[in-house]
């Protein structure tokens, strides 16, 4: 019985002992199965955020000729965990040389040796204190060559990142788009099923969120155009007005005859001609200085010709000035309706600058029926483009301050607002005073009238002299418009009379008749 009973206690001493042996082997073999390695492209991640001009950020190889000491390299990308985290750096350089690594004030120094091809860093390990987007600073500390490497990934572990994935570009599809920022919008919702003439908004950029390379669009309608305003430079901002073909091409030169965009006419110093890249279209834009922290209103109106198309014009109201500012007018083919699909966006066209935030607000908007009637608006819905959808950057939000709707995007901010979300305002209870007879545009002599090229032509084309006009039966009066839109010569003419252009200049210009034809004839001075 005392040799049984010493059995079972040695049996159960062993067993327990090899047990948590196995156990302890098993966890130790699960966490390193479980632990997770990210490759961050800094292609679609990084900035040069201090002395741009000692490094750049490629397409396709992530950092490359970096020279500059003083130029900081920023790599952004959003974690959901605190604990330890491992970075290493992917890198080449045809000579040696030393850089540190910075996250929240902690420096790795770490030297990258001379290698041809790109080689595994290690840079060492960090805390991350706090889940959301960090920023990882690559500094030069010394080189033996002309640069400090080319880096193209930052590979990272630990367990920051161990149980959920980190959000950043993983696509080079996006990479472009990423560094951009997402944009975001806001889509009102109509109060009304009349056909709509007019659009009202008023906007206000925060001092201080006026960033070079933003776009504050104001009164978009559908898929067809859009108005608003830019900081285009540290020296440049236009009030810009834009309206697409009908014809889907990013290149405008491919768009058929008959799905162009016409300019029926615009205002004073307003450049016009065409766009491409994100669709084609015509475009419109007002150099001006527009400041952040003042409102601006701005008004759209949308209206079918009876033939098929729509004339789409824009005004942009200036409190300093105290006057309505006319852009332009453009005649969009195959379509014929009123404006329709009310929204607004913030977006960054500048890649370099995609770590800035910027933020505007929407205030007061209203529709005006094609019957006179005034509705006020008081519900948006939020939404974002592909790049925040596809989650490759998140640093998009919206909402309502101050009773106005508001947007912010850029800056890997932790502000997310989730894709439809719908917000409320309370509307004014006054309508825009505006005097719409009173407004600029092409009821004054500067508008461009339309001509049918198959019934209408000019000859001798070019010519010195004169030129005749065929095909125009009545008499009717005419404008000559040099290619800025000014008139420089105006008079009455009909079928084959001549027209002394003997006082003009050699160049391009445009002839308009008092007639509703279909677009402006251009004719050369020889």
């Amino acid at each position: 019985m005392r040799n049984f009973l010493l059995f079972i206690i040695t049996f159960c001493f062993y067993h327990n002992y090899f047990s948590n042996d196995l156990k302890n082997d098993y966890r130790k073999h699960t966490k390193k199965t479980l632990a997770q390695t990210y490759t961050i492209p800094l292609s679609g991640n990084a900035f040069v955020t201090n002395n741009s001009l000692g490094a750049v950020i490629t397409q396709n190889n992530g950092l490359m000729s970096w020279t500059d000491v003083n130029s900081i390299i920023s790599i952004y990308l959003k974690v959901s965990d605190v604990g330890q985290l491992n970075i290493k750096v992917k890198a080449k350089n045809q000579s040696n040389s030393n850089i540190s690594v910075v996250v929240n004030g902690t420096i790795l120094n770490m030297p990258i040796l001379a290698s041809g091809n790109y080689t595994e860093f290690n840079a060492g390990t960090i805390n991350i204190v706090a889940p959301g987007y960090i920023k990882i600073d690559l500094k030069g500390l010394s080189k033996s060559g002309s640069t400090f490497g080319d880096i193209s990934d930052l590979i990272i572990s630990g367990m920051a990142v161990d149980s959920v994935p980190p959000i950043y570009c993983n696509d080079p599809n996006y990479y472009y788009w990423a560094r951009r920022g997402p944009s975001c919008h806001l889509r009102y919702a109509i109060p009304t099923s009349e056909d709509i003439l007019y659009y009202y908004n008023e906007i206000t950029v925060p001092v201080g969120e006026d960033k070079v390379g933003s776009y504050f669009m104001a009164n978009g309608f559908a898929d067809e155009g859009y108005f608003g305003i830019q900081v285009n430079s540290e020296t440049e901002r236009r009030v810009l007005f834009s309206v697409w073909s009908p014809y889907t091409s990013d290149n405008p030169n491919q768009i058929p005859e008959d799905q162009k965009i016409i300019l029926n006419c615009k205002g004073a110093n307003v450049y016009s001609g065409e766009f491409g890249n994100e669709g084609s279209g015509g475009q419109s834009y007002l150099v001006y200085n527009w400041k952040p922290g003042i409102t601006y209103k701005f008004l759209t109106k949308g209206e079918p010709d009876g033939n098929g198309k729509t004339n789409y014009t824009a005004w942009f109201y200036d409190p300093e000035v105290q006057s309505w500012i006319f852009i332009a007018s453009w005649k969009r083919p195959y379509t014929n309706h009123y404006l329709t699909k009310f929204y607004s966006f913030v977006e960054n066209f500048n890649d370099m600058n995609g770590y800035f935030s910027r933020k505007v607000e929407f205030g007061n908007q209203w529709v005006r029926t094609k019957f006179g009637q005034w509705l006020p608006i008081s519900t948006a819905t939020f939404t974002a483009d592909a790049t925040f959808t596809a989650n490759q950057r998140i640093d998009a939000s919206g909402g309502v301050i101050n009773n106005h709707f508001y947007l912010k995007n850029g800056g890997f901010t932790n502000e997310t607002t989730n894709p439809y979300s719908v917000f409320t305002i309370t509307p004014n209870s006054a309508s825009p005073q505006i005097n719409f007879d009173s407004l600029p545009g092409c009821t004054n002599a500067l508008s461009v009238q339309e001509i049918k090229a198959a019934d209408v032509n000019i000859y001798p084309n070019p010519a010195d002299k004169f030129i005749k006009i065929k095909g125009v039966k009545d008499e009717s009066k005419y404008y000559i418009l040099d290619e800025d839109g000014r008139v420089v010569i105006e008079g009455r003419t009909k079928n084959e009379l001549g027209i002394d252009i003997s006082s003009l200049m050699t160049g391009v210009y445009f002839i308009k008749l008092d007639i509703n034809y279909s677009h402006p004839i251009k004719f050369i001075k020889k």
